[in-house]
């Protein structure tokens, strides 16, 4: 660099030297590159008219300026040469020499930025060589270790504002990892290696059988249940196995072990651990024993059971679906879309089954009854006539979005309400059980989406399609919804979820289910059948017109006690139940009770306040107003808060009632 462009700034005393900064290291750099360029655009204007030769060498002394690495000042650390590369001789103290500035530095210029991440990039690279010389010089041998390892394990060191464990991962841990990346509750370990199977057949809803599930966990001990309620074709194999119906019966490999009686028995003598031991313990399973349940298929005797038997006018449906003119028509300054005119199927049934009118119009009413086709008003069963307009069950534009509707109607023999409604219930009782808490006040739906009994449910709800609901009793009938209500509301979440409170009204009214001919939702079935027909909260029509034939199947009087009930999915709604026609009202105070118990209604005897769910608020139309309500809680309250409810009320004094807060988040 030209002596003309630089001058000296002498260093200060060595008690006053400081370090400089990284906008000074900067500018040196900056400094150095503007001076080079400078010198050599200075030799350019001087030497403008040379020759080729001369051109050709002051291009590459440009190339070798711009290729040169740049250091930093002689007193901040300078990079290592890279292994394999000899190293440059560095700058001692005592050599040290001024720091050099470029005249143009006042003058704006270009950061060489490639010198700078070189720089950066070496000094990186020493940091990270100090780290493993570190850790290489550390040795973690214990002289007391009767089984040393090679290598010994390091197990800690500190660097400058860095702490660093290592520790070395053994079988033991390998199993922990495994364990939580598959996540979920796990039971405890097994006391000893299991070889063969333990299983056990089951009911839904069974004390016994929970009892047994109960015990298997706490001690470990893999085991496979067989519910009979979800794999009605293994009852048969309960029977043979055990010469009985009633479960539990519980399976040591192929050997029978016994019901609870016996499992009892074997646990205060202290032997069930050996006979497990003894068998299962040590032998494999033979092919012999019960086998675990087969996932994904439905089983042999489906048949036996009602499933899949062809309704008998089956036949007739499909030939009509074909012959019939379906079109859109105008009806009451409507247009009405994809029906047909009564006197159109008359004629259609007279031809294909060679019959009289008298007969046609007795097969169209029981079409209509069996709810293969219905009135496109929904006011009445079939009638003769050109005037009069039907459609089929498929062709409603409500139906295909009911969830329990696959593209087409299920055309299998209606079966009996009382009979889906049970099995529906077992079902349900068999999820809660393998994926609700014990409150059943959380539940697993990811799990239930993906497991057998909840494809099972999603089978067996197309049987709802064409059922007859009018020959159920009203026990039966009260049962029979709650139970309903909560299995959708299960479904719902599972497959379709809750997005927020600004979906909840889409959630309670758009999902719905094809039952006995007509689609239902979660609000129609809560306020159009079990509340009577009464308005929803902030509604002003009620769910059922007085021509609507549903209309028929609510409820003669309203049950406040249905509202304890229901589950909406809710944190702050009661717990999944599901109730047995027989007990139905037993079950619903019981219900009450536990509600109110566990928060649903507190009492402050200092501020005399009365704190209660706002659900009865919502629905005071079902509960009553203030004392007559205060009257109707003391009925389901334990001792303490009825004593303290009775005091309030006694002492002449002002009550004040106050709802709590609501929380919409998932049951999850």
């Amino acid at each position: 660099m030209g002596e003309e462009a630089v001058r000296e700034i002498p260093l200060a005393a060595e008690s006053d030297t400081t370090i400089p900064t990284a906008a000074t290291v900067a500018g040196t750099l900056r400094e150095k590159v503007s001076g080079d360029v400078d010198r050599f655009n200075d030799d350019d204007d001087k030497e403008e008219g040379g020759g080729e030769n001369e051109d050709t060498k002051k291009k590459n002394k440009k190339k070798e300026a711009a290729e040169a690495v740049l250091r930093p000042p002689p007193h901040l650390p300078q990079p290592e040469a890279p292994p394999g590369m000899a190293r440059s001789a560095s700058i001692s103290h005592e050599e040290h020499r001024p720091i050099q500035r470029s005249a143009s530095a006042q003058s704006p210029s270009a950061v060489d930025v490639a010198s700078i991440g070189r720089f950066l990039r070496d000094r990186g690279s020493s940091f990270s060589a100090a780290i493993a010389r570190r850790i290489s010089s550390l040795s973690g041998d214990d002289d007391d270790d009767p089984h040393p390892r090679s290598p010994a394990p390091v197990t800690e060191f500190h660097l400058s504002g860095v702490k660093v464990i290592v520790r070395v991962k053994d079988a033991e841990a390998d199993a922990d990892d495994d364990d939580e990346s598959e996540g979920g509750d796990r039971p405890a370990p097994a006391p000893f290696p299991i070889k063969g199977r333990i299983s056990f057949f089951s009911r839904s809803g069974c004390r016994d059988c929970g009892a047994v599930r109960s015990f298997l966990r706490g001690r470990g001990l893999p085991y496979v249940e067989i519910n009979v309620d979800v794999f009605p074709e293994r009852e048969r194999e309960l029977i043979e196995r055990s010469g009985a119906r009633h479960v539990p019966q519980i399976f040591l490999n192929e050997k029978l072990l016994g019901g609870l009686v016996a499992l009892n028995s074997l646990r205060n003598s202290g032997e069930f651990e050996r006979r497990v031991r003894d068998s299962v313990g040590t032998q494999r399973c033979p092919e012999s024993a019960p086998s675990a349940p087969v996932y994904g298929f439905d089983g042999e005797d489906d048949d036996a059971r009602g499933n899949g038997r062809t309704d008998a006018m089956v036949g007739v449906v499909r030939v009509l679906r074909q012959r019939l003119p379906i079109q859109d028509r105008f009806a009451r300054m409507k247009l009405v879309r994809n029906c047909f005119a009564g006197a159109d199927l008359v004629e259609a049934i007279i031809h294909h089954l060679d019959c009289g009118r008298k007969k046609a119009v007795e097969i169209g009413k029981e079409l209509s009854r069996k709810h293969f086709i219905h009135h496109v008003f929904r006011e009445n069963d079939f009638e003769d006539g050109n005037n009069h307009f039907y459609r089929f069950l498929e062709h409603d534009p409500a139906i295909p979005k009911c969830f329990n509707f696959r593209g087409s109607t299920n055309d299998d023999e209606p079966k009996s309400a009382a009979e889906v409604g049970r099995r529906l219930t077992n079902l349900m009782v068999a999820i809660l059980e393998a994926y609700a808490s014990d409150d059943r006040l959380h539940l697993d739906y990811a799990r239930i989406g993906a497991s057998e009994e909840f494809r099972r449910y999603v089978n067996l709800v197309q049987d709802l399609q064409r059922i007859d609901l009018f020959a159920l009793s009203p026990e039966e009938r009260m049962a029979f919804f709650l139970n309903l209500h909560n299995a959708m509301v299960i479904h719902a979440v599972a497959r379709v979820g809750r997005s927020g409170v600004i979906d909840r009204r889409a959630f309670f009214t758009d999902f719905q289910y094809i039952i006995g001919g007509y689609p239902y939702s979660l609000s129609t079935i809560k306020n159009g059948i079990l509340r009577s027909n009464r308005r929803q909260p902030y509604f002003l029509i009620k769910p059922f017109s007085s021509v609507d034939r549903r209309l028929e199947l609510a409820l003669e009087k309203v049950n406040p006690l249905i509202h304890f009930g229901l589950c909406n999915g809710t944190r702050s709604s009661p717990a999944v139940r599901f109730f047995s026609p027989q007990g139905v009202e037993v079950e619903l105070r019981h219900a009450a009770r536990e509600f109110l118990l566990n928060g649903g209604m507190e009492v402050d005897l200092e501020k005399r306040t009365v704190y209660l769910t706002r659900i009865i608020k919502w629905y005071s139309a079902d509960f009553g107003q203030d004392r007559d309500l205060l009257k109707w809680i003391l009925n389901y309250l334990d001792a303490t808060k009825a004593g303290l409810l009775t005091h309030l009320m006694n002492d002449g004094g002002l009550i004040t009632i106050s709802y709590q807060n609501f929380d919409w988040s998932l049951n999850s």
